[in-house]
């Protein structure tokens, strides 16, 4: 068995917010079986207060087949790879690690590196809730970006693709500005 001496308690706690989004290796075409045996695992080992979140990244693709059809079809974003919310332990890591189809974590010699806020971010495993305090119509202040400082209005509040649309007034013309939700306050 590989040497775990050097993995002791990352984290001491069983708060969900210490844990960390960690990539563990599988073999082609089990990531579905090892996250399915994994989550077993947790429950008949009562590992909830280490392993808090199991995923397989998909996404829906549209495929066309030969003869013209189109079917939507769901595919593995990061084939052979399966993501992990958990607190590192020597007890974590081996319930992971023993899992029937995987090959490890993803980090030197099986010594799990966590992801990065950004990369969570970047990969769309996590989503941050971000408290809207403006409506459409509203002014806003733009407190983030080239435009920072700038003052428009809310044309448009898509929460679930973090975006909002701003009508900036830009050299005497009405200019539609794209930001993050986060990206712009309301006027007081």
């Amino acid at each position: 068995m590989a040497d775990t001496e050097s993995m002791n308690t990352e984290n001491s706690g069983s708060d969900v917010q210490e844990a960390k989004w960690y990539v563990a290796h599988t073999y082609s075409g089990y990531e579905n079986k090892v996250a399915s045996n994994l989550e077993k695992t947790v429950e008949n080992h009562s590992l909830q207060n280490l392993i808090f979140e199991i995923r397989v990244p998909t996404e829906k693709v549209t495929e066309v087949a030969a003869n013209g059809k189109t079917k939507e079809v769901e595919r593995k974003i990061f084939p052979g790879y399966v993501i992990v919310k958990m607190i590192l332990t020597d007890e974590s890591w081996y319930a992971v690690r023993n899992i029937r189809g995987c090959t490890g974590f993803v980090g030197p010699s099986s010594k799990p590196i966590p992801l990065t806020d950004e990369e969570v971010e970047r990969l769309g495993v996590e989503t941050r809730n971000v408290e809207v305090s403006y409506n459409v119509g509203d002014s806003v202040q733009i407190t983030d970006g080239p435009l920072e400082g700038f003052i428009g209005t809310v044309e448009e509040i898509d929460v679930d693709k973090n975006h909002i649309r701003v009508m900036v007034s830009m050299f005497g013309r009405e200019t539609p500005v794209d930001l993050e939700l986060d990206q712009a306050e309301p006027v007081e």
